[in-house]
């Protein structure tokens, strides 16, 4: 492990929300979401180093569009995790990257079941066009005003959502 720790990487694990809010609130990615939309950020956590802000999901785009202008210039990766039988059941997790600050921040989603769906952020970062096709195709959550949403890895004429944890193992017959 190296010797030379960021400020923002030696500091204790905060818990939740009012933690970060006050622990680390001179954060770039924390200044811009409050200074933006207080009520879009739902809770954070700061633990090993990383900070997970989680988002209402109505503010997606909106949300990472700030954090875009904040100096967070690397979209690094999106994924998905089904939490079934919890409810909300589905989280999407972005990863960002600034390459002036030198630290990321991962942006964190909550889905219902019901209606799993956010907007595209392809219009953004156009490298999360695939990111998006792959959660679509293997989870079943929709990307609003994505420009091409359709399956990536599974023929078109298969039924359901592999990674989804009630998908049958053998699949359905």
């Amino acid at each position: 492990m190296s010797e030379a720790l960021t400020a923002t990487q030696a500091k204790p694990a905060l818990k939740d929300k009012a933690a970060v809010l006050e622990g680390l609130g001179d954060h770039a990615a924390v200044k811009a979401i409050v200074g933006w939309n207080p009520e879009a950020l739902t809770d954070a956590k700061f633990e090993f180093g990383e900070l997970t802000l989680t988002i209402s999901s109505e503010q997606v785009r909106a949300t990472l569009a700030t954090l875009q202008a904040a100096g967070y210039n690397f979209f690094e990766d999106m994924t998905a995790v089904d939490w079934f039988p919890a409810s909300p059941r589905f989280q999407l997790s972005y990863q960002l990257l600034s390459h002036a600050l030198k630290e990321y921040v991962r942006v964190r989603v909550l889905l219902d079941e019901a209606d799993p769906a956010v907007e595209s952020i392809t219009s953004l970062w156009p490298a999360a066009n695939f990111y998006e096709r792959e959660v679509f195709d293997l989870f079943g959550i929709r990307f609003e005003g994505h420009p091409n949403l359709r399956r990536i890895l599974m023929p078109d004429e298969f039924e359901g959502h592999p990674l989804r944890k009630d998908y049958p193992v053998e699949g359905y017959r």
